[in-house]
Formats: C-alpha cells, sequence, structure tokens
C-alpha cells in the first residue's frame, strides 16, 4: 500500500509540473494573439488599395497582361504551403497540410503538374519524411513573420512565374494559409494568386467608384511594377493571419492540455486518498491483531 500511495504521489507531482508548463504557454499565447490581430488589421489597407489599383488599371484598359490573363492551356502550378515552425498547436498545421492536399488532387484533376514550395518547419518535416519533392523551404518566422520574409518568398514565385513554362516556369501561383475568423475559429484555405481571379460584376465596387488613371509609360509597365509588390502583400497578409491563427490554435490546445491535466490531478488525488486510507485501515487492523494476541 505504502509503494502504491508513493507511487500516485509521483505522478501527481509530475502532472503539477507539466500543468504549469502548458498553464505558461497558453498565456504566452494568449499574449501573442492581440499582437498577431492588430498587425493583421494594420496590413490589410495597403493589401486592399493595392488590389484596387490593379482592379481599377485592369477595367480601364485591354491589357494581356499575365497578372490579369489566364495562360490557355496551363501546364504547370506553384504551391506555397504556410506551416508552423513549432508544435503543441493541435491541428493547424495538419488542416493546412490536409488543404494542400486537396489542391494537388484538384490540379492533377486539371492535368497540372503542381511545385511546392513551404514556409514553416512542420511542413518541411512533413514533406521530407514522405520524401516528397520540395522547390524551396523557409522556417524561423511562422509566429511572427516580418515583411522581408515574405518579400523573400515572393521574389522566388515571382521569378518561376515569369520564366517560361518550358525553361521550368510555372502558369498559376496558389497560396496555402489558415484563415483568422476569430479566437475560436480558424480555417485552412486556398488562394490562387497569380494570375488575379477577374470576376465580371455590375455591382459598385467597394470604397465607392474605382478612379481614372492615366498611365505613364503605359498600363503595362504599371502593371510589371505592381506584381511584385501585389505578391508580396499577398502572402504577407497570409503570413499575418497565419500567425495569429497559430497562437490561437496553440492558446486553445494548451488550454485543452491544463483542463485535463486538472482533470488527472483530481483523479490520482482520489485514488492516492483511498491508497492512504486503505493503508490506515490496515495498520488499525494489524494492532487490533496484535492487541488481542496480547490478550
Amino acid at each position: 500500500m505504502a509503494g502504491q500511495l508513493r507511487v500516485y504521489r509521483r505522478r501527481i507531482k509530475s502532472v503539477q509540473s507539466t500543468k504549469k508548463i502548458t498553464r505558461a504557454m497558453e498565456l504566452v499565447a494568449a499574449s501573442r494573439i492581440s499582437k498577431a490581430q492588430r498587425r493583421v488589421s494594420q496590413s490589410k489597407p495597403y493589401a486592399e488599395e493595392i488590389t484596387r489599383v490593379i482592379t481599377a488599371v485592369a477595367s480601364s484598359t485591354n491589357i494581356d497582361h499575365p497578372l490579369t490573363t489566364e495562360q490557355e492551356n496551363p501546364k504547370r502550378a506553384a504551391v506555397l504551403v504556410i506551416t508552423s515552425d513549432r508544435g503543441l498547436a493541435g491541428a493547424y498545421s495538419t488542416n493546412a497540410l490536409r488543404r494542400a492536399a486537396e489542391l494537388y488532387s484538384t490540379l492533377r484533376e486539371e492535368g497540372k503538374q503542381a511545385l511546392t514550395y513551404v514556409i514553416g518547419n512542420k511542413g518541411i518535416s512533413y514533406y521530407r519524411f514522405r520524401d516528397r519533392s520540395v522547390e524551396q523551404a523557409w522556417s524561423g518566422f511562422s509566429e511572427q513573420p516580418n515583411y522581408e520574409d515574405a518579400k523573400e518568398a515572393a521574389d522566388t514565385l515571382i521569378e518561376k512565374f515569369t520564366q517560361d513554362t518550358e525553361d521550368g516556369g510555372v502558369d498559376e501561383i496558389h497560396l496555402i494559409f489558415t484563415e483568422f475568423r476569430s479566437q475560436l475559429t480558424q480555417k485552412a484555405v486556398a488562394r490562387r494568386i497569380l494570375p488575379m481571379v477577374v470576376q465580371e460584376t455590375e455591382e459598385k465596387p467597394e470604397g465607392g467608384p474605382l478612379p481614372l488613371y492615366e498611365f505613364e509609360p503605359s498600363g503595362e509597365g504599371v502593371l510589371d511594377a505592381l506584381l511584385p509588390r501585389y505578391v508580396e502583400s499577398r502572402i504577407f497578409a497570409a503570413l499575418l493571419e497565419s500567425a495569429a491563427s497559430e497562437s490561437a490554435a496553440r492558446r486553445r490546445a494548451m488550454k485543452a492540455a491544463t483542463d485535463n491535466a486538472d482533470e488527472i490531478i483530481k483523479d490520482l488525488t482520489r485514488l492516492a486518498n483511498a491508497a492512504r486510507q486503505a493503508e490506515i485501515t490496515q495498520e488499525i487492523s494489524e494492532i487490533v491483531a496484535g492487541a488481542d494476541a496480547l490478550g
């Protein structure tokens, strides 16, 4: 009985130590969520305005530009998958990788070859373990991305997009990231960022009528200049949303782990009390038996 009681007490102490760690990680993740949300809201005006400018240029000209014009027979697509550098974030990275697998299946059905680009150690390890080809990977900034990180990835993808398909270039660029909707809801989504998805509509544009521009030297030159800025802004916005989603997922996972630790401690304490009571009962029985023998 005494040995069993010591085992329970050791397990209680171990679970309490784990609970302190998970609770601290929960608080750290919670503090990062608000910061990440602010960065997301601060980046939106720039991303929305550059998209609005491109929309105005495309709608007011008849320029055949790769930014807004799809290839007749696209053969190859680049897919940038954004995952986390660290674990303990629930199904955050798993959902993004699952969404990427669905996109790969769709591209294969359309007769397109997918080239994989990955951000985050979890995605890198996933594809490396399965011996799948990765064109290029980046890591070390999933929780706190900077614009330079987005620019590095964007430069690589733009270089591929501007190359001919016969020379190893791509016709499309897709982005897999986790969209932050609330602290309780995050969803892995797939977006095609190049060429832009152009839809004709009679609805009035948000923010009022589109402005009329005079292009110098030409509308095509303007779109050439905006192409890298547009891709950089989209990737940076996706990185910021993914960072907020990662912190929210980690906070939720650590809260669940902390709550589970509380339940385990309660169960172990109950078992330890029962073992202690059995030990006391046995000692009393032995005393009574010894007294009867002497009498």
